[in-house]
């Protein structure tokens, strides 16, 4: 061993001695994954089993991938998975948009309180819960005398059922997690706005563009790397659409369109009693997800240089 390998190594022994007080701050932290993550996983033999409660997980029946295959003959289940798809890319689509195009208006604002004032407006949706979001939505869209439909009335229109048709239903949702969540989402773009040489606009500015140009030819180009990152990692989360959301809002009406992964395995298993095949649903869901998220990672690295460790 060299002298300086052995050096560095002996540097970071010193370091790591040094923040013992910082690991410390960390084991509640695992203390808690431990007991509500890794613990539970031995309940994911249950979607190999034909799971009895009063058996126990010792005493059910192997069936193998049984479950598995069944999974994919129901054909509740490969209806859920493509609904689960397309609310997720709608909202992915529709949610950067929103995102993106907020983030580049606010930034345009020179009056510091006004742009203050506005941030905190749309921010405080994303901290309210999907419980006291549902009912006040279940309020405003009632088709009888909810505030939307008796605006819609007063326009001549034919009141609209928001959240017991399929298609609407899916509009209803997607647009409402877009409210919700565009403003708090817009820091990550105001960040990477906020890094962008200002000598860039006033050579733009001495060229003669005006705040149009400079907004096509400057912030876009210079964000993109930041556009393409979220979206990357983004796509590892395409499957978790939002069980909170769907859940205080869907009903049997709209579980054509509106079921989810997550709405349908509570449903079978929490509800039906079916605890191995939804458990089976929930593993084959959460096996996708760990390879989204590993692509996901990936590409981010090679488009933007992005990494975790």
């Amino acid at each position: 061993m060299s002298i300086a390998t052995f050096s560095r190594r002996k540097e970071k022994v010193a370091r790591r001695k040094d923040s013992w007080q910082l690991y410390l701050m960390l084991l509640p932290a695992i203390a808690l994954a431990f007991v509500f993550v890794y613990i539970p996983f031995g309940g994911i033999v249950m979607a190999f089993q034909d799971y009895k409660p009063y058996h126990g997980i010792a005493g059910s029946k192997w069936v193998g991938w049984e479950q598995f295959r069944f999974m994919f003959q129901y054909p509740d289940s490969v209806q859920v998975f493509w609904n689960t798809l397309r609310i997720a890319l709608l909202k992915l689509i529709f949610g950067t948009l929103a995102t993106l195009a907020f983030a580049l208006l606010i930034n345009e604002v020179r009056k510091r309180f006004l742009r203050s004032a506005v941030q905190t407006f749309v921010f405080l949706p994303h901290f309210l819960s999907w419980v006291v979001l549902g009912g006040i939505f279940l309020e405003i869209l009632d088709p009888a005398n909810g505030l939307v439909n008796e605006a819609l009335k007063g326009l001549g229109l034919q009141p609209v059922f928001f959240l017991g048709e399929n298609n609407w239903f899916v509009f209803t949702v997607v647009a409402s997690d877009v409210w919700k969540e565009f403003g708090y989402g817009s820091i990550v773009f105001l960040a990477a706005l906020a890094g962008i040489n200002p000598a860039l606009y006033e050579a733009a500015q001495l060229d003669g563009a005006g705040r149009w140009k400079q907004t096509l030819h400057i912030t876009i180009p210079s964000i993109v790397p930041t556009i393409s990152v979220v979206l990357t990692l983004s796509i590892s989360q395409v499957l978790n659409v939002g069980f909170d959301q769907i859940f205080n809002l869907y009903n049997p009406l709209v579980y054509g369109k509106g079921d989810i992964i997550d709405t349908f395995v509570y449903r079978l298993g929490l509800v039906d009693g079916n605890y191995s095949f939804s458990t089976a649903v929930g593993l084959f869901k959460s096996v996708v997800s760990l390879f989204l998220i590993i692509g996901a990672y990936r590409i981010a690295y090679k488009v933007a240089g992005y990494k975790i460790f």
